[in-house]
């Protein structure tokens, strides 16, 4: 099956972009460029935890909705909520309400609040694992996420399999997994050669 369809604009897009709108401009504005700031790594961390199971329709459409139940995934303010907080959410129709992937969320800012502690900051932390080779395209997981799960798991997150971690990795800029051909591969190819990476 061909990797790219065209889109609205006639030009051809990455073929899972073409469903729906909300897709449409996800893919063309924020897949696969690079991000830099800890608020929004640690956010997509957090929802493709809460994608497991589920299509990314349903968490893109709700992303306001999260971004406002959890204060914005401001690390510092998610890492104190308490159980109190837990069972508002619990209450919330606006979001997904899972009480496991709700309690990792406070978990891993806690833990995302001693990684800045130790190395300075998250993105510096999950710039260290950017590939130098990149991974077959379209591919579920790769040597990349296998390898940063398995040290996220050992800090004591939760929610970061090696799937959900690709599709992070993917939407973070860390790869451009825009298929060849991919009206946007070239922009998001741009955007990564000027990115300054986090030292």
């Amino acid at each position: 099956m061909s990797r790219t369809l065209p889109g609205p604009d006639g030009h051809p897009r990455c073929h899972w972009c073409v469903a729906t709108p909300d897709y449409l401009a996800y893919h063309d504005r924020e897949w696969g460029f690079p991000v830099a700031e800890d608020t929004r790594l640690f956010e997509k961390l957090c929802l493709e935890g809460f994608q497991s199971g589920l299509s990314w329709r349903t968490i893109l459409a709700k992303r306001e909705n999260f971004r406002a139940a959890f204060h914005g995934f401001e690390i510092d303010r998610v890492a104190a909520f308490t159980e109190a907080d837990v069972q508002r959410l619990l209450g919330d129709a606006g979001i997904v309400r899972h009480r496991g992937k709700i309690e990792a969320v406070v978990n891993n800012a806690r833990r995302a609040q001693e990684l800045v502690r130790q190395e300075g900051s998250l993105a510096r932390y999950i710039w260290r694992f950017e590939p130098e080779t990149p991974p077959p395209p379209g591919a579920a997981t790769s040597e990349t996420s296998v390898a940063l799960s398995k040290d996220l798991k050992r800090r004591g997150w939760a929610f970061v399999g090696p799937t959900t971690v690709h599709a992070f990795l993917q939407a973070m800029g860390l790869i451009n997994d825009h298929a060849e051909g991919c009206a946007i591969r070239a922009e998001a190819a741009a955007a990564r050669a000027a990115f300054r990476r986090p030292e």
